[in-house]
């Protein structure tokens, strides 16, 4: 079976079903959603927002396009204009493969929230992924995804380090 990009099947969804997802570390500064929303207003959609349709609920859980999204929700004249519909692209992939996604839209072209991203890769790491996984999905290298496990304070996510033995607390002298 050839494969085909999801871009190619774009449909039309009303904005009320669209749903952001729970891991998103990325935010955009008051000034960048300005120019978004003249983008859009100027422009149009250019760019689908990236769904996983969530079937029993009936729902579509952003991947990638938040932002975009919440022009649509902040602007009644886009959604007067939109009639209330986003243009989405549909992937199905389970959810790691999803926060993986998300990360990869995100870090080719903006910034992170460091706690947000220390939760990912927590989570990555409860849904069984490895350092390793992470690394090459994420675009990340072991010392970011260190320095972000050591953020989420929590020992469990250190159980697999192997740590060297660089110096021994001395014991103390009894008087």
């Amino acid at each position: 079976m050839e494969y085909k990009s999801p871009v190619y099947n774009v449909i039309s969804v009303p904005v009320e079903k669209v749903v952001p997802n729970t891991y998103n570390p990325n935010s955009v500064a008051p000034p960048e959603m300005k120019l978004l929303y003249e983008s859009i207003k100027n422009d149009g959609y250019t760019m689908p927002i990236v769904c996983y349709h969530n079937k029993a609920e009936d729902q579509y859980v952003i991947v990638d396009g938040f932002h975009r999204y919440r022009i649509m929700l902040e602007h009644q004249d886009i959604y007067d204009r939109e009639k209330g519909m986003l243009p989405v692209s549909v992937i199905n992939k389970p959810m790691d493969q999803r926060i993986a996604s998300t990360i990869r839209h995100n870090r080719a072209r903006g910034s992170h929230d460091v706690d947000l991203m220390g939760n990912i890769v927590k989570e990555l790491h409860e849904l069984g992924r490895s350092d390793a996984w992470i690394s090459k999905h994420l675009g990340m290298d072991r010392d970011e995804i260190l320095r972000l496990k050591q953020i989420t304070g929590l020992a469990a996510l250190f159980k697999d380090v192997k740590f060297g033995q660089a110096w021994r607390p001395a014991e103390e002298e009894e008087e």
